[in-house]
């Protein structure tokens, strides 16, 4: 008898972990992110991701770019992330020695202008800088049409842009209005605007009627326009616009092995994310297999203008262009 319930006691604590063993099979691997995006723009991608990659246990940790840099760094000597998303190039150019190389199958889809030097990252959607236009307060005036258009001293006090040296962004934009019209051109644009520390604040106030004008980022004035607010109008500037490309790449020796953040990668990196990055969030894709103009009322690349800007030069030349930016700002009285 004894015999008997202790061979079943056997049985039973088998059958009990294979089962155990079973539902650890089913989650087969983790993998953690480290990722600058906000709420929305991670949510999107990890409710594909559990689709995509059901095996996968996706752990995200969030923070601002700098610090999420800062920590890779610090963590180098063993890793507890595996990717990081949602960098600029420059950004990614100037930690570089933090990655490690990966060409995924999915970068056969992504434009040439968005792979980084040696695979060591792949942008995962760009950021178009425009001009934000509320024509309910334009009070008579001719919305702008370029960059230079925003020198004219009939801005002033209408127009709202950002600091480079508090706003990734806002540098990117001003990177490349320097790249085009130099010390002059940042001469001028300062003596009209209004400087806001917070590039949220930009879209923002532009939107609520506080300024006619505000330098940009497409995603962010397109949510107004997708939301019904009739008066808001984005500009694509004819002497080109600018384009900022955002990254995914894989950490330096991640901390739960290649194979892991190589799965995680690919779902950022696929069709089925970008689209839906670009239909709920307004993020526009890097990848030459989606028709941006089908699928939302933006126009696709290949139909605007581009001012082509290098980030990673754009990275080197950060100090000479803040100082360029203060000694306008100096010049103003701001």
């Amino acid at each position: 008898m004894f015999s008997q319930r202790f061979a079943k006691h056997c049985m039973a604590a088998a059958i009990g972990g294979a089962a155990l063993l079973l539902g650890r099979a089913a989650i087969a691997a983790e993998a953690v992110v480290y990722t600058s995006n906000n709420v929305q723009t991670i949510d999107t991608a990890l409710d594909i991701a559990k689709k995509a990659a059901p095996d996968l246990s996706i752990q995200k940790v969030t923070s601002g770019t700098g610090a999420l840099m800062k920590r890779i760094e610090a963590e180098a000597g063993n890793p507890l992330g595996d990717v990081v998303w949602g960098a600029g190039f420059g950004t990614m150019a100037a930690f570089k020695q933090n990655f490690q190389p990966y060409e995924s199958p999915e970068a056969k889809g992504v434009d040439a202008a968005f792979i980084g030097p040696d695979h060591l990252w792949t942008g995962t959607n760009a950021h178009v800088m425009i001009i934000m236009v509320n024509e309910k307060q334009l009070k008579g005036l001719e919305a702008p049409k370029t960059w230079k258009d925003l020198f004219d001293p009939k801005w002033k006090g209408k127009l709202i842009v950002g600091d480079p040296a508090t706003s990734g962004s806002t540098y990117d934009q001003m990177y490349g209005i320097h790249q085009l019209y130099g010390q002059e051109g940042f001469n001028k644009l300062v003596a009209n605007a209004d400087i806001s520390k917070s590039s949220a604040q930009i879209y923002k106030s532009v939107a609520n009627g506080e300024y006619a004008v505000g330098v940009t980022m497409e995603y962010a004035a397109y949510a107004y326009v997708a939301g019904g607010q009739k008066e808001i109008r984005i500009v694509y500037p004819e002497d080109g616009v600018f384009v900022a490309p955002e990254a995914v790449a894989v950490i330096k020796n991640p901390k739960n092995g290649a194979a892991a953040a190589h799965k995680l990668y690919d779902v950022l990196l696929s069709k089925a994310v970008q689209e839906a990055e670009l239909v709920h969030n307004f993020r526009r894709p890097t990848r030459a297999d989606i028709d941006v103009a089908k699928l939302t009322k933006l126009p696709n690349l290949s139909d605007i203008k581009i001012e082509k800007t290098d980030p990673l030069k754009a990275a080197a030349e950060y100090d000479n262009i803040i100082a360029a930016w203060k000694k306008a700002t100096e010049a103003a009285g701001k």
